[in-house]
């Protein structure tokens, strides 16, 4: 089967994990030699209720036994779309009540930018230096690594890069710009958090100009930071929202989220400003819906400030500069990258999943499942702690 994925499958990196699947349930992942491995990393934040969650997994099947893909998005009513539309938006206010579902994070971020263009009449957008929204073109044009654009240049015209935090560049945003896209907590750049009120600044800079500010929350958001989406540990609503990810529980999906005013500007003039063929499956949108109402009717976002607080009582050690991020955001930052492949490499021996951060190669990524139990979390950094007390 290794020699098979290595020939046949496209790959994304020199060096895959290729661990060879054969089940997985709860916080765990199996090999098909039977090794249980303690999944820290929640396919990249993406499986937000574990593996193999029952009232996801009954949502599935009873969405199955329905119908699947009927027609193009926006086209037919279908329970499960509205249901999950209306469940995403159940405490936001009035400029946050429109839902457009599609099949990742990286689509919704395309269709953010181009609803921020199209409601402005604007060309110009803002991210930050070393942001992360994506990897098709037009995501790619504003994530502010110019390793990862160099190789598919020209990318889409008009994107200009402040530094995440630094309030002296928010004078870079003026009334040429479209929109200013950030990232709540950075994510790949080492799951930075903003200080200062720097979000609430930004926010305000936009108003003055007439610029939207969206907010990526596809990492932070659907209870990962402790509420249900990250900004609101912020005290500021964007123009815009972008979520992805942990809203499947597993499935893929993605939403980029605004006013029904704004919204109504992708239908017409011209007609089908935006369309999808596959977003809002109903299957994977029957997913979200329980994945959402699991989170909403039980104490897991509340619970996630409690795990934070035990992983940061036991990630204690002298090779540990630092624990960034909130809730269930977690990067442990160590003096080298050397230590950090160490770490994670040998990590997999002892049966347990950790794993990199994208621009930061120093850190080491913890972003289990929210249902992790306090027992599996002390599993797992003794597992770490016990790693780094040999390392050189």
């Amino acid at each position: 089967m290794k020699k098979d994925f290595l020939k046949y499958q496209a790959q994304t990196s020199p060096y895959p994990l290729a661990i060879e699947i054969k089940k997985a349930k709860g916080s765990y992942i199996y090999d098909t030699n039977n090794k249980r491995y303690l999944d820290f990393i929640a396919g990249i934040s993406a499986n937000t209720l574990g593996h193999q969650h029952p009232k996801v997994i009954k949502a599935i099947k009873d969405q199955v036994d329905s119908y699947l893909h009927v027609m193009v998005y926006g086209e037919f009513i279908q329970k499960p779309q509205v249901e999950l539309a209306k469940s995403m938006v159940k405490d936001l206010p009035e400029n946050l009540q429109s839902v457009y579902l599609t099949n990742s994070g990286t689509e919704a971020t395309e269709g953010a930018l181009k609803l921020a263009k199209r409601i402005t009449g604007r060309f110009e957008i803002i991210s930050a230096k070393n942001a992360y929204h994506g990897n098709t073109q037009g995501a790619m044009s504003v994530c502010g690594k110019e390793t990862q654009n160099s190789a598919f240049r020209p990318l889409i015209p008009g994107v200009k890069f402040i530094e995440f935090n630094n309030l002296s560049h928010l004078t870079k945003i003026t009334n040429k710009t479209a929109a200013v896209i950030l990232e709540t907590i950075q994510g790949g750049a080492g799951f930075i958090e903003p200080q200062n009120d720097f979000l609430q600044k930004v926010k305000e800079r936009c108003i003055e100009v007439g610029a939207l500010l969206i907010l990526d929350e596809i990492q932070s958001g659907i209870g990962r930071t402790g509420k249900f989406f990250g900004f609101e540990n912020y005290n500021v609503f964007p123009d815009i929202i972008v979520a992805g990810k942990g809203l499947g529980g597993g499935m893929p999906i993605g939403a980029f989220i605004s006013s029904y005013k704004h919204m109504q500007l992708l239908k017409e003039n011209p007609k089908l400003g935006h369309i999808t063929t596959f977003g809002g499956h109903p299957v994977i949108a029957a997913a979200g819906v329980a994945t959402i109402n699991e989170i909403r009717h039980t104490s897991i976002i509340h619970d996630v400030i409690n795990k934070e607080k035990l992983f940061r009582k036991l990630l204690v050690h002298d090779k540990i500069i630092a624990v960034r991020g909130k809730g269930l955001m977690l990067a442990i930052l160590l003096n080298d990258s050397n230590q950090v492949n160490e770490v994670i490499l040998s990590a997999i021996e002892k049966g347990l999943l950790l794993f990199w951060l994208l621009f930061e190669p120093k850190a080491i990524r913890i972003t289990p499942p929210l249902t992790i139990s306090e027992d599996e979390i002390i599993k797992g950094c003794s597992i770490i702690i016990d790693l780094l007390d040999k390392l050189d």
